[in-house]
């Protein structure tokens, strides 16, 4: 793996698991194995931040995926717990290296490597694991009062940031990344043009033809695309399918090829393409066989606040389990299961009565 750094690490997709803090020190992620902040020196020998970690924090943070509220460092590091709550002892200060590093990445609009642990939101946190999540850029920081007092009542003011996902066109390639585009490059150069196309080319007028892409280009954007799709289709996808052994959760169906080796599919029930903007998350995945994700595409089926299983167009010989199968270990997020339904079934949905 890349040495400790601003920005991502080289040989280190989004997406990628770890299975404890300690791995992912050893990756250079994060410098720590409990501190939330982590920092480097900047170019200058000053210490800025260069991540964080999102595992079950304080009850001031709020974690939307694509906005993050997030809560700075004490350094006795004491806090109390109510109702299962982390709360602080004391207030908070920006002098404090951890926070004055997240404010020193502010000011300098350094980005932010965000990992997410298994205690964080249930919406959007990994099964029993570490995940690294991509780049975040600190949209804003403030002193603000926390929710909950000191045990003697007295308020306690706390270090708080904002950040924001960077979008994925700004989520730059790995090296690992970057050697699967390199192969889909190849694979490309030995695919002629389509006739249509080619004939569309010739009738370009030559003045277009200046703001044009030159003959055999590769349309960069499509191809990180296809990129992204595979590095995604190893990590998230992966997981949930392992954890279910290739079982569709909703037919039962096992399918096995001549090795021997199931086949199953990741399906995201919040499409990840806009207008949706679903995460790339465990909560918001399903292990499907092929025929079950197209009828989930489709919205042949929906799934109820109960799990049970709603055929909305019949297929022959496609018929679905009375619930949804679930897995204590990976637990899907009603969240999104709202929103397909919703986008289906709109306001006729009777759940929502």
């Amino acid at each position: 793996m890349g040495e400790q750094r601003i920005g991502h690490i080289d040989g280190i997709a989004p997406g990628a698991e770890f299975h404890r803090r300690k791995q992912v020190k050893q990756a250079n992620l994060h410098r720590d194995t409990m501190r939330g902040i982590s920092w480097i020196a900047d170019v200058d020998g000053l210490d800025v931040a260069d991540a964080i970690v999102l595992h079950g924090g304080y009850d001031d943070d709020n974690d939307d995926w694509t906005q993050v509220r997030y809560t700075g460092a004490s350094p006795d590091k004491e806090k109390y717990k109510e109702a299962g709550i982390p709360k602080l002892l004391h207030s908070q200060s920006w002098t404090y290296q951890d926070n004055a590093s997240l404010k020193r990445s502010y000011e300098r609009k350094h980005p932010i490597r965000v990992i997410r642990g298994w205690k964080g939101d249930a919406r959007y946190s990994p099964i029993n694991c570490y995940r690294y999540d991509g780049l975040y850029e600190i949209t804003a920081i403030r002193t603000a009062v926390s929710k909950w007092p000191a045990p003697d009542g007295t308020p306690i003011e706390i270090c708080q940031i904002d950040l924001e996902r960077l979008p994925s066109e700004r989520q730059d390639p790995t090296s690992v990344e970057q050697k699967i585009a390199d192969l889909l490059e190849q694979q490309e150069e030995l695919e002629p043009l389509p006739q249509e196309e080619l004939e569309v080319a010739e009738e370009e007028p030559e003045e277009e033809a200046e703001d044009a892409p030159p003959y055999g280009e590769k349309f960069p954007k499509t191809r990180t695309q296809r990129v992204q799709r595979l590095v995604r289709d190893a990590a998230v996808a992966r997981n949930v399918k392992e954890l279910h052994d290739g079982e569709c959760q909703v037919c039962g169906l096992r399918l096995l090829g001549p090795d021997e080796k199931p086949y199953s599919e990741g399906a995201h029930i919040r499409p990840l393409a806009p207008p949706h903007s679903g995460p790339d998350v465990e909560p918001n995945v399903l292990c499907l066989c092929p025929n079950c994700h197209v009828r989930l595409d489709i919205g042949a089926i929906v799934i109820a606040d109960d799990w049970s299983i709603v055929v909305r167009a019949g297929a022959l010989g496609g018929n679905v389990l009375p619930k949804l199968k679930r897995l204590k270990k990976h637990k899907v997020h009603l969240d999104y299961i709202r929103h397909h339904r919703k986008h289906w079934l709109g306001e006729s949905d009777p759940s929502q009565e």
